[in-house]
């Protein structure tokens, strides 16, 4: 059996990546805000100062440790149900992220866009789970381990 089309879902490729990109666009909103108007010594004095060498202050997205973004982050199999999980894995990880920000900050003017955005990923990381229900609804009953059935065709 192939896998349905999934009109009854709420969320799209499009939507999502629409609104991902809207969620990086308010943390540099965040960060360009908190830097722009630093002197030399305050960067030295918060630790900013080997990211300022770098990057001045312009937005370069990386890690807390200091790993640059790169698109390994990005993992896709081409099997729904791998994907779906893994898509779900990087909501959790997100809200996680917020939930750490929010255990270390206290301005209100950065807490609450950051509040706004953890709720994104906890409602994200339900369309996702409401979407792998979806998938493993429609495969076949005897499918035990979940393959892949727009790959996986199998006779009887």
């Amino acid at each position: 059996m192939l896998v349905p089309k999934y009109d009854k879902w709420n969320i799209t490729d499009a939507s999502l990546g629409t609104e991902e990109l809207a969620h990086l666009e308010i943390i540099c909103a965040i960060v360009h805000q908190l830097t722009r108007n630093l002197t030399p010594e305050e960067i030295t004095a918060s630790g900013f100062d080997k990211y300022y060498v770098d990057h001045t202050l312009a937005l370069w997205p990386q890690a807390a440790g200091g790993i640059p973004f790169n698109a390994c982050e990005f993992q896709s199999k081409g099997d729904p149900i791998t994907d779906l999980v893994e898509d779900m894995a990087a909501e959790q990880k997100a809200r996680t992220t917020y939930d750490n920000i929010l255990r270390l900050v206290k301005d209100p003017e950065v807490c609450d866009p950051i509040r706004f955005l953890r709720e994104r990923e906890i409602v994200h990381f339900q369309r996702f789970g409401e979407g792998l229900n979806t998938v493993k609804e429609h495969l076949d009953s005897k499918n035990f381990y979940a393959f892949n059935p727009e790959f996986d065709i199998r006779q009887k």
